[in-house]
């Protein structure tokens, strides 16, 4: 396995003044810390950069590219880490985000979902968050918030799959915090409507990245997205 990376030092006083942030963000608003996760999305970043957050404590991470993505997934197979797609997928991506991937955060569509969910690996299970296109956004990709529920409970007869909530990339002319707690309103009301076995998993919200991970945490994301703040730019 790659050893860390010369950008260790730098990585860590990046991560812990996240990580400072984001604890202040929770008690302003009233948040459990523990409920609000890190993933550090290292897309285009060497191994060794992974490797030096795993060592400094951080678990998840975040890839968008599937190729790039399914070979540092491979070379680091010795790492206790969670993987989280977070790119856009064609159908002919699947097989390989099913067999690799913890987390996929970007279902949009019944078809994705139910080849997921097929061409998951036999003893697996995916934690599956639908994507959202809160904005209705023709740039971003996401299901339209009124079709979102019916998409949900689709998927939640899907057998492979944990449908655990909703995640979304904001269009560029929103104000965050609305966009935010419009997302979190949308997940309370769809889980109004699921069952007591269903709901015990759902509220899960991919929400937030380096310039707004404060508004996205007021509004209750438990999942943040963070690239540039901890590895730096691209």
């Amino acid at each position: 396995m790659p050893s860390s990376s010369d950008n260790s030092p730098l990585i860590k006083t990046r991560l812990e003044a996240l990580q400072e942030r984001i604890g202040l963000a929770c008690a302003r608003y009233g948040r459990n810390v523990a409920d609000v996760t890190l993933i550090g999305v290292s897309k285009t970043k060497p191994v060794e950069d992974i490797v030096s957050a795993h060592d400094l404590g951080l678990t998840h991470f975040g890839e968008n590219y599937l190729q790039e993505a399914v070979d540092k997934i491979k070379g680091l197979q010795a790492l206790n880490a969670q993987w989280h797609y977070i790119g856009t997928i064609q159908s002919n991506k699947t097989r390989d985000i099913a067999e690799h991937f913890d987390w996929v955060h970007t279902v949009d569509r019944m078809k994705i979902g139910s080849r997921l969910s097929a061409q998951c690996p036999q003893g697996k299970t995916i934690k599956v968050l639908v994507q959202v296109n809160i904005d209705s956004d023709p740039n971003k990709g996401g299901c339209p918030s009124s079709q979102t529920a019916s998409l949900v409970h689709e998927l939640l007869e899907q057998p492979n799959l944990e449908i655990r909530g909703l995640m979304t990339i904001l269009s560029k002319d929103s104000e965050p915090r609305a966009s935010y707690e419009s997302v979190a309103q949308l997940s309370a009301s769809i889980g109004q409507g699921l069952n007591p076995e269903q709901r015990k998993d759902w509220g899960s919200l991919s929400m937030g990245m380096t310039g707004d991970m404060d508004e996205a945490i007021a509004a209750g994301a438990t999942h943040i997205r963070i690239g540039t703040a901890l590895f730096g730019g691209r």
